[in-house]
């Protein structure tokens, strides 16, 4: 089966997926880098995942695309982030895109919002939202999360995260300015819900 994975940042979704030919969107050429290590045997492709869905989108059997969460993560309410943005609607562009225009299998992973989504979700795994072409059934797994999860930001609790997904490189990996050596493992779907969610998919569970 032929599969892009959007918005790959390290792979942790893509981690347990076996037998496959998958093809890796990713922006920063630092987080691209530790994800080619993990897989050398995927396609990496350093560049906009956003457009590359809307050129390439008929060349796959399955799409797992996990746009930024940032701008709708209930983070956004803290007092501590005092700046206001408006939500990235390209999170919506993306399903309602998929939903009408690609005849495979996909999935769209993001954070539960501080708002009421404007689509509905096809699931609610933890803290993953799903908005998908196919059931998912609300499965559980032990690893999905852990404590104080969305709080950990030292090199330790870095280290913790790598072990926890599986991930490994060596010391701390920053991008795009931010100075939390955890923020790029956070962003990170458990490797078990990766696997999960294409197993539904392969049972052949299709929405009608």
């Amino acid at each position: 089966m032929k599969i892009l994975n959007a918005y790959a940042g390290l792979g942790g979704n893509r981690l347990k997926w076996k037998g496959h030919s998958v093809t890796a969107v990713e922006w920063d050429p630092k987080i691209a880098k530790v994800y080619s290590d993990q897989f050398p045997n995927d396609e990496i492709i350093i560049g906009d995942a956003h457009q590359f869905i809307l050129d390439h989108f008929r060349e796959f059997d399955f799409i797992w695309t996990s746009p930024p969460c940032q701008s709708h993560s209930k983070m956004n309410k803290a007092t501590r982030h005092p700046k206001k943005r408006y939500p990235d609607l390209s999170l919506y562009e993306e399903i309602i895109f998929l939903r009408h225009f690609f005849k495979g299998g996909y999935v769209v992973e993001n954070v539960q919002p501080y708002y009421e989504p404007l689509i509905k979700p096809t699931a609610i795994v933890g803290r993953h939202y799903f908005w998908s072409s196919f059931f998912i059934s609300p499965f559980l797994t032990n690893k999905r999360n852990i404590k104080s999860f969305i709080t950990r930001s030292t090199i330790k609790e870095a280290e913790i995260l790598k072990k926890w997904l599986g991930i490994s490189y060596d010391g701390a990996l920053y991008y795009n300015g931010n100075a939390n050596p955890c923020q790029v493992l956070l962003n990170c779907v458990h490797p078990d819900i990766g696997e999960a969610v294409l197993k539904q998919y392969k049972s052949n569970t299709i929405l009608l």
